[in-house]
């Protein structure tokens, strides 16, 4: 059994869901689990892998998940490390959406020298009602539709090649 700790990033509380998810699968799968918000984590220790995820805002990750990737990236280098960013809202593949990214590029160094096993990106919730006025501006001007497109297949199908890279 692989201890893993899954760290993620959210704003609105949608890719919180897409953790507890991969959670479900990971445990599932055999593992012993935990789910830590990306800005409550101490330290590595006890863990043998580690998933880390973050929400995408303007093609970034949320500042907890970077500050987290920062402080731990020594840590991580010696851990089996899987990353997932969620965000991309519409149809489509979500990594065409981000123009060919799986990594925001502004932290892309710091994912080479850790080198995860895997970057995934799944799509993302627009839900309006949640939004400020110029988080809604924007998305507007962009033409982003309004919804929930995350994919619970291919996030299930994701965490379970983990789940079986682990076991």
């Amino acid at each position: 059994m692989t201890k893993v700790l899954v760290v993620y990033a959210t704003k609105m509380g949608a890719t919180a869901e897409i953790a507890r998810k991969i959670c479900e699968v990971l445990v599932q799968g055999g593992h012993d689990v935990d789910l830590v918000p990306a800005g409550e984590v101490e330290n590595l220790v006890a863990y043998q892998a580690v998933v880390l995820g973050s929400a995408i805002y303007y093609g970034r990750w949320r500042k907890e998940a970077v500050k987290f990737l920062l402080e731990q990236e020594a840590d991580l280098q010696n851990k089996q490390v899987w990353f997932f960013s969620s965000g991309p809202a519409g149809e489509g593949d979500p990594v065409e959406l981000l123009d060919g990214w799986t990594f925001p590029p502004l932290q892309q160094e710091i994912a080479d020298r850790v080198q995860p096993r895997d970057m995934a990106v799944f799509h993302g919730v627009f839900d309006e009602s949640k939004m400020n006025f110029f988080e809604k501006w924007i998305m507007k001007n962009m033409n982003t539709p309004s919804g929930d497109f995350r994919d619970w297949g291919m996030i299930t199908q994701w965490a379970e090649s983990i789940a079986r890279e682990l076991s």
